[in-house]
């Protein structure tokens, strides 16, 4: 099980700097067109385009397994301190399963999108060109199904694990 999970982690990590590599090519190319439109009166055709078909995709959805890695996701910790670490521990496994449930269905519903819109072509009309985005529905499957596999193997380990302070056993999957 370890092995498949640092297979995860390295994969989450590479979906991370590929979001963060999309982060920094969008504020490029939107100063290439900044400059080109009031600079040079040429501004870069289907630059709105591309940042919501691909680089805003990419940044929203590529690091949902790193997140889901180091517990960095949104957490309403009110239930937390009504009961003891055991309480605790099983809440979090039971937040976990919900969770994994629901992007386990965004991960089916957006694998159907992404099939319908490859089929189709899908693209967006700038000026005076075509934008393919069809390729950049794959995201979203994508990383809901790499963070729904990390989910999956961190609830094994939790119920298997009981619970602990999380301060003296950071996770490690063995």
């Amino acid at each position: 099980m370890r092995r498949v999970m640092e297979r995860i982690e390295r994969l989450a990590d590479a979906f991370l700097w590929l979001s963060i590599a999309a982060g920094i090519a969008m504020m490029l190319h939107v100063v290439a067109d900044f400059t080109g439109r009031f600079y040079f009166n040429r501004p870069l055709a289907g630059t709105t385009e591309i940042v919501g078909g691909w680089y805003m995709v990419a940044i929203a959805f590529l690091p949902w397994a790193w997140i889901a890695r180091h517990d960095q996701h949104i957490v309403a910790g009110m239930f937390q301190q009504l009961g003891s670490r055991q309480v605790e521990h099983w809440l979090e496994i039971v937040c976990k399963i919900v969770t994994a449930a629901f992007i386990a269905l965004f991960v089916w519903q957006t694998t159907g999108e992404a099939i319908a819109q490859t089929r189709a072509g899908e693209v967006l009309q700038a000026a005076n060109m075509y934008v393919p985005v069809w390729p950049s529905r794959w995201l979203l499957p994508a990383s809901g199904a790499l963070m729904v596999a990390y989910l999956a193997l961190r609830i094994v380990h939790d119920i298997a694990q009981g619970p602990q302070d999380k301060e003296a056993h950071p996770v490690e999957i063995a």
